[in-house]
């Protein structure tokens, strides 16, 4: 467990993220509620994951008339706690949300931050979706099988590019490498800073082997460029024409869900909001259609349930890290 402090970061850093207009109209009382102006931060660069999720949002609530004018804005580093610890200090500000996800949870306990998800107001689960495995078109590991020999061999060899430490690729990476017997304080893992730096690494030779959640790998796998070995699913994907580590024989899945908090210090009604907004657009035909081109599953969860499934996963992937040594 971490010790929690408040104060980890200064106003002054929280202005850019609503417009110093907008901070100076919340001190006097007028600021605009979340239905015309909701802030949602990426707590990544641009092009990843998370970024992706908040600016498919952001063209959801506007297409289907839910919120006015969203706006996104980028607080990238450190698995999203930098923009944890600013969403912290923005307490009692009904609206702002932020993305967070398995990265997060993992994020939190590799960097040992003072701010963690309880320490704010969860508000949805929106999506799922799968890692995968993949390597250079051109690469001898042409299989798992590969990978793993490779690794029982020497692992510091192999050079497996992924997200952010702690974050779902290195977990998927540590729990492979324990599930055959090979130490995951050996995988020479490399952590970049987003989607775009892991297919360059890969594309010129940095990385023998990358992982990331499918979409992101998506438009190289169908050029030709990578090769996808498996996908981390808990059941068979045929849309994608990749085995799953199961039905390669190895008992390992990864999932990476994605979804929204809130600053903490909410009234009931606050909280109600920004629920509400979320739900009213999960419910949206554009996000049909958003899930459906990136592939995302949904995995809509709110209320209590959301609260127990965190508490589930942060016990969760501090087992995973404890037991990996990481």
């Amino acid at each position: 467990m971490h010790k929690r402090v408040k104060g980890v970061l200064g106003v002054a850093l929280l202005v850019p993220l609503v417009g110093a207009a907008a901070w100076d109209a919340r001190s006097t009382g007028t600021l605009s509620g979340a239905r015309t102006g909701l802030t949602i931060i990426a707590p990544a660069s641009p092009g990843g994951g998370w970024d992706t999720l908040a600016r498919q949002l952001q063209a959801a609530m506007r297409e289907a008339d839910v919120v006015t004018n969203p706006q996104v804005v980028n607080v990238p580093g450190a698995a999203g706690t930098i923009g944890l610890a600013q969403l912290q200090e923005m307490e009692g500000q009904g609206d702002v949300l932020m993305v967070t996800g398995t990265v997060m949870v993992g994020g939190v306990e590799i960097n040992d931050s003072p701010v963690g998800i309880d320490d704010v107001t969860p508000i949805a689960r929106t999506t799922d979706d799968y890692e995968v495995i993949v390597v250079p078109a051109d690469s001898p590991l042409r299989s798992v099988d590969d990978l793993v020999a490779a690794w029982r061999q020497d692992p510091g060899a192999v050079a497996v590019g992924g997200g952010s430490l702690g974050g779902t690729d290195q977990l998927l990476a540590a729990q492979l490498a324990l599930a055959v017997g090979v130490p995951a304080t050996e995988v020479n893992y490399i952590a970049y800073s987003g989607g775009g730096e892991a297919i360059q690494a890969l594309l010129s030779g940095a990385s023998d082997v990358g992982i990331s959640g499918y979409n992101e790998f998506a438009d190289q796998i169908e050029a030709g460029e990578l090769r996808a070995l498996a996908v981390s699913a808990p059941e068979p994907q045929p849309e994608l024409g990749v085995p799953t580590l199961y039905e390669l024989g190895y008992d390992v899945h990864q999932g990476n869900w994605r979804g929204l908090l809130a600053p903490p210090g909410l009234t009931d009604e606050e909280r109600r909001e920004l629920t509400d907004i979320v739900t009213e657009t999960l419910a949206t035909p554009e996000w049909e259609e958003t899930l459906e081109r990136n592939r995302w599953v949904d995995s809509e969860l709110v209320g209590e349930e959301l609260t127990t499934f965190i508490d589930e996963e942060v016990a969760r992937i501090q087992a995973i890290l404890e037991e990996a040594g990481l």
